[in-house]
Parts: C-alpha cells; structure tokens; sequence
C-alpha cells in the first residue's frame, strides 16, 4: 500500500494525527525535501528507508514504490501542504493504477491555511466576501486561459496566490488590472507556520517592492482581499440572537 501524505505547512505538530501514525509505522519513506520540514523525518522508525523526491524524477519515484510494494513494505510518500494541491499526485496515482498497486491519500493543513492562522484572519467574511481563490501565476507550468489572474482578480474574492514569489510585480500588474484597487490589502507570507515565518502586511501596489525590501523571493504565499484587514463586516447569522436555527429559537421567531 502506498501512502500520500500531507505533511503540513511546516510546523512539525500541524502533520495529522493519521499522516504521523503512517509516517511512524512507514518501512519506506519518499519525501519532497525541497519544501518538507526535515524535522518530520525524526519521525521516522529506525531502519527506514528516507529517499529525497527533489533528486528524482517521477519515473524513479515510482520505481521505489515498486520495489517496495512488492517487498511487502508500508510506503508513505510525504507530500508538503496537502497532497490534492499542486502536489504532482495525479501522475503518481496513474502510474500505480497502471501496475495494479493500491494507494491512499492523507489530508494535510496547506499554506493558505497556515498562514491564514498566522495573520489571524477570516478568507470569508459576510458582506465582503464568501469565496476563497486558490491559484498561482503561470511559470513552468502552464494556467489555462480561463483561469488567468487578471479573470480571477475581477471577482475581488479573497486570494492566496501560491508558487508566485518571484514575479511579484507581473503579479501586482495583473491584479490590478484585472479590477483589484492597488490599495487593495495584501499579505506576504514567507514560510508560514516554521520557525523563520515572516509575514509582510501591504497593498497589491506594494506587493514589489515589499518583497525586495525582506529579500523573500520564493516559499511564500501571497494573499490578497478586503477580508485581510477590514473591520466593516456582517456578523455572522449563526451566532446572532435575532436568528432561529434548527437548535434554538432567535427573537426573529421564523425556522430556517
């Protein structure tokens, strides 16, 4: 059986509880060096075997599991974040479903919530925004049309922008041309949840030179949106007296 796993942002204690127990009892372990935190892979049993995916391509990835899973091994393949978000799991998983060998996949806490919990804020707050945008900028890899930044910034939704550190001003040039005011609050978030978290609160208009001035180039989230720092919001309907729920009864008097 092969394990995906996601590790977490990058705080040791941010891993699942599920993701620690496969990483414990794991007799093969293929982890995402360039972006894991190492100090999960003191979690590892003595004897396990620890391969570094950054050094390898796909074709060697899954020649590891291979032979492990023939052997009878427990695998875990230890991806950053979680492993559903630009984790690359797809090919992996088709190339398993290729070879008739069973796989799972465990959930992990990815950056935007990380860093979310790091700059104590709400991506959805009533009367400014109920969406969330996950993306990034088109680099190596290629962003369909549909899904350009300019597209998404035109809804003015809440935005975490991943894998897009190093071009922050084409970023801030699109944003703002796809509808965002350049006063538009914005977060830096340079490693969120490790020991080296930097967080850099500005505008989309100063998305550049803020990263020039902390020299943050790469591993770091933008985030963009009202929610970042306004305080003109609803409150929230479930906790408020005058509404009625299905478990107490508000001075509304009217069942939703």
């Amino acid at each position: 059986m092969i394990e995906f796993v996601g590790a977490g942002p990058g705080a040791v204690d941010l891993i699942t509880v599920r993701g620690r127990t496969l990483l414990e009892e794991a007799d093969v372990i293929i982890y995402a060096g360039s972006l894991v935190n190492p100090a999960l892979l003191s979690l590892a049993k003595e004897g396990a075997q620890l391969f570094d995916s950054a050094k390898m391509t796909l074709e060697e990835i899954i020649a590891v599991m291979v032979d492990a899973d023939a052997a009878g091994k427990n695998v875990v393949r230890l991806q950053t974040g979680d492993p559903s978000l630009y984790g690359a799991i797809r090919e992996q998983m088709d190339a398993l479903d290729e070879r008739g060998i069973a796989y799972r996949s465990c959930p992990g806490v990815t950056a935007a919530f990380g860093a979310a919990a790091a700059c104590g804020l709400e991506y959805t707050l009533p009367g400014v925004t109920q969406t969330l945008i996950l993306t990034r900028m088109e680099g190596k890899t290629a962003v369909p049309e549909k899904e350009e930044i300019r597209s998404l910034a035109s809804h003015q939704a809440s935005m975490a922008v991943y894998l897009s550190a190093g071009m922050l001003k084409e970023l801030s040039v699109r944003l703002v041309e796809g509808g965002c005011p350049p006063q538009t609050p914005a977060a830096l978030v340079y490693k969120a949840t490790w020991p080296e978290e930097q967080i850099c609160f500005c505008t989309v208009a100063t998305l550049p030179e803020t990263g020039e001035r902390h020299k943050i180039k790469k591993t770091a989230l933008v985030l963009v949106g009202e929610a970042l720092r306004t305080k003109d919001y609803e409150r929230s309907k479930l906790y408020d007296p005058a509404f009625t729920t299905g478990f107490r009864t508000g001075t509304d008097g009217e069942h939703t």
